[in-house]
């Protein structure tokens, strides 16, 4: 099964083994520099209260639920069709983050559906795993209009309500997918080129962060399937326990 999933990446087969997880192909990538693992502190977030009264910080999954689809905190509220809070295993160990929700997300209120979502599948298959054993969300819970980027207030107005995930969900590793949602969850300007093969921590929690490509831009860009599937090796390695030994 994980064959097809690779296949879909458009990536020749791999073997990982336990302690070995180089990839066993005619098409061998370049191994993650050793002092690539060295893990970066991020800036930790400042506190951001929306302009609601719901204290978000004491809020269980459920009651969080409700409050993301009923908030109000920006302007998106007025041209979503409804939110997107996420979806995926509450005890999950890994945990997914894109940027915004998009068309199809919008009209069907779950993170990553289309074809950007069936390659989100496909990656999370070539490492071992179903989708519904990892929790998938955005930064934001609403489609910015034209799939624009987000703005800053957006992001601030958003942004109790995905900590409150994390802090519920306590996971052993975030996946962060394209350049404005590692930006936005680790408080950075550096580029995607920057921020990929060095894996941070998210604010003062300790739990490790890989960034990677977003499935739409490899979609738009396959040659970089492969450069995603070192990012996903990494994430495995981290995951493991290897890369902070």
């Amino acid at each position: 099964m994980r064959d097809q999933y690779l296949q879909a990446m458009g990536i020749t087969r791999w073997v990982r083994r336990s302690h070995d997880l180089a990839p066993i192909a005619s098409q061998v990538t370049e191994p993650v520099p050793e002092q690539a693992l060295a893990v970066k502190e991020t800036i930790e977030l400042s506190p951001v209260q929306t302009p609601d009264s719901h204290n978000v910080d004491a809020l269980d999954w459920p009651a969080l639920e409700r409050v993301v689809s009923n908030c109000n905190a920006c302007d998106l509220h007025s041209t979503r069709s409804q939110t997107v809070f996420g979806s995926g295993d509450l005890n999950a160990d890994w945990l997914i983050i894109g940027e915004a929700p998009g068309a199809d997300e919008d009209r069907e209120g779950q993170p990553f559906v289309g074809r950007a979502g069936q390659l989100l599948t496909a990656m999370i298959g070539a490492m071992g795993m179903k989708r519904e054993q990892i929790f998938i969300t955005n930064i934001l819970k609403c489609r910015p209009p034209q799939n624009r980027d987000p703005d800053v207030e957006e992001v601030m107005a958003c942004q109790p309500y995905l900590r409150r995930q994390i802090e519920l969900l306590q996971p052993k590793i975030i996946l962060a997918v394209g350049r404005i949602a590692a930006q936005n969850l680790l408080n950075t300007h550096e580029t995607m080129k920057a921020m990929r093969g060095n894996p941070y921590t998210y604010a003062d929690t300790g739990i490790p962060v890989v960034v990677t490509y977003h499935p739409a831009y490899l979609l738009r860009s396959p040659l970089e399937k492969r450069k995603a599937w070192q990012d996903l090796q990494m994430a495995m390695r981290i995951y493991d326990g290897e890369a902070l030994q």
